[in-house]
């Protein structure tokens, strides 16, 4: 219960909270590019079983290797994808709090 609790909340509300605080002026497309990169969970699609409660996402499915991260967080850099690569370090992160939750 609680790591779903933290894990939802992870990729829903703490996108929220930084369009919110950092790009107050256009929030909510701000808040639907970084919730949009959760399609990068495709890659789920991939494995067998598709959904494994006990399995860590990270360095695992394709999209979330460390090479994937690697990329995410270079994304940071120009401004002109920084809220794609912010969305898409939140959502390791979520994953990652999933992990240690487990």
């Amino acid at each position: 219960m609680l790591q779903n609790l933290v894990h939802y909340n992870l990729h829903f509300l703490l996108p929220l909270l930084v369009a919110f605080v950092f790009y107050r002026t256009y929030w909510l497309k701000a808040y639907l590019i970084m919730v949009t990169t959760m399609i990068i969970d495709l890659d789920h699609l991939l494995a067998t079983p598709i959904f494994d409660p006990n399995r860590c996402s990270i360095n695992f499915h394709s999209l979330h290797t460390y090479w994937a991260i690697g990329l995410y967080v270079l994304l940071l850099i120009p401004k002109k994808t920084r809220l794609v690569g912010i969305g898409l370090v939140i959502h390791i992160i979520a994953d990652s709090a999933d992990c240690a939750l487990m």
